[in-house]
């Protein structure tokens, strides 16, 4: 039988764990209620465990070496595998519930009009819903899966497209004459998404704009908020094609360059809605099924709402 390395103390990875996150040894003491003295001492007892190296000072604080760094994702991912060990054991339905949070329009336009077959997916299993404009942290937020909208770069996570947002340039239409080509657009107000402000630089790039400094524009947390705003005119808007569509139908909104001027532009320049979820996570049974159910769903088509 092979030798089974001996692995330092647990208390002094669990510092280690603190001081990485917070990047001070100050908050890490905070956190576990000891002294700052404390934790510097765990830290040197693991140095000498590991006979490396695995922090610097730097003025007032720290830096961590190459060797922590590589440490550190190891750590975590230890940590996240007790964390979700405990959750699963503990509470007579932990792992039946699933927590699942989408960002509002992926729920209203996308996911609510497939709820009956949403749960008819995992039968067995309490679901827990709930949606989040801002960035989610799994860990802290203690979600399963989400679906977030954005380009996919997110490193902490695994991450899948489920579908793109690709957007028509929108306004109302009292300001359509005045936007007869691409260069007009810089004459109003550009309404921002708060999530990417390199959409409309990618937009103007695509266009053959060259692109300002983005300073002088609105910026929404939602899609919801920043549609309303171009029904007011408050500036020209980039609004989801499935809602132009009704708005241009409505006569509340117009396309003044018209609704495919946009259809070229490159696949990782349009943002979408991803599936982001951590392999510790799906180790659950009921979390694993979902992860696949919303992957195999075709999101590209509309649906008519469930009946409930």
């Amino acid at each position: 039988m092979a030798t089974r390395m001996r692995l330092p103390p647990l208390n002094s990875l669990r510092v280690f764990h603190a001081v990485v996150r917070h990047r001070s040894l100050r908050e890490a003491a905070e956190e576990l209620y000891v002294s700052p003295q404390a934790v510097g001492q765990q830290i040197r007892l693991l140095e000498e465990a590991l006979g490396v190296v695995l922090m610097e000072r730097e003025g007032r604080g720290i830096r961590l070496t190459e060797k922590a760094i590589t440490l550190s994702h190891y750590i975590n991912a230890g940590f996240e595998e007790f964390e979700e060990g405990i959750r699963r054991v503990t509470g007579p339905r932990a792992r039946e519930r699933i927590n699942l949070n989408v960002s509002p329009y992926f729920g209203t336009r996308y996911l609510m009009p497939r709820l009956g077959k949403f749960r008819t997916a995992v039968p067995e299993a309490e679901i827990g819903l709930t949606t989040m404009i801002d960035l989610v942290d799994l860990e802290r937020d203690q979600i399963d899966l989400a679906v977030q909208w954005g380009y996919g770069d997110r490193k902490d996570v695994q991450s899948h497209l489920l579908r793109r947002d690709p957007k028509i340039i929108c306004c109302h239409p009292d300001m359509a004459d005045r936007i007869q080509a691409p260069g007009d657009l810089l004459k109003f107000t550009l309404l921002q998404p708060a999530r990417s402000m390199r959409l409309w630089p990618d937009i103007l790039r695509y266009l053959g704009v060259e692109v300002p400094q983005m300073d002088r524009g609105l910026t929404f947390d939602d899609a919801a908020t920043m549609r309303r705003a171009a029904y007011q005119g408050l500036g020209v808007g980039l609004v989801s094609v499935l809602d132009a569509e009704e708005d241009i139908a409505s006569g509340k909104l117009v396309a003044p360059l018209g609704t495919t001027i946009l259809e070229g532009m490159a696949p990782e320049t349009i943002p979408g809605f991803y599936l982001i979820t951590t392999k510790t996570r799906l180790r659950a049974k009921n979390v694993a099924a979902l992860h696949r159910w919303l992957l195999d769903q075709d999101w590209e088509v509309d649906q008519p709402a469930d009946s409930v």
